[in-house]
């Protein structure tokens, strides 16, 4: 399932800590934006690790699923990446 996750963190510290697990799992398309893709325990892990970091007061993380049909109707207006194109990563 490919998802758009999106934050808005107030503390720094906080925030980069969202930002270094979203990068492990996503591609970053804006400064607070993510492009993943997850199954239901990847969504359900990350959802816990990022609520835990999150100020329910001040802050908001937000997870906007993607279906298929919606997906080919997306579009970007840069010269980049294909959204949720698939890249190899080597590690």
């Amino acid at each position: 399932m490919k998802y758009l996750v999106t934050y808005d963190i107030c503390k720094n510290k906080s925030r980069k800590k969202v930002s270094d697990i979203l990068e492990g799992i996503g591609i970053r398309v804006n400064l607070s934006v993510f492009e993943c893709e997850l199954n239901q325990t990847k969504l359900n892990q990350l959802a816990k690790k990022l609520s835990d970091l999150a100020n329910p007061k001040t802050d908001s993380i937000r997870f906007y699923r993607i279906c298929e049909n919606c997906l080919n109707k997306s579009f970007e207006i840069c010269d980049r990446e294909e959204i949720f194109e698939s890249i190899d990563l080597y590690v």
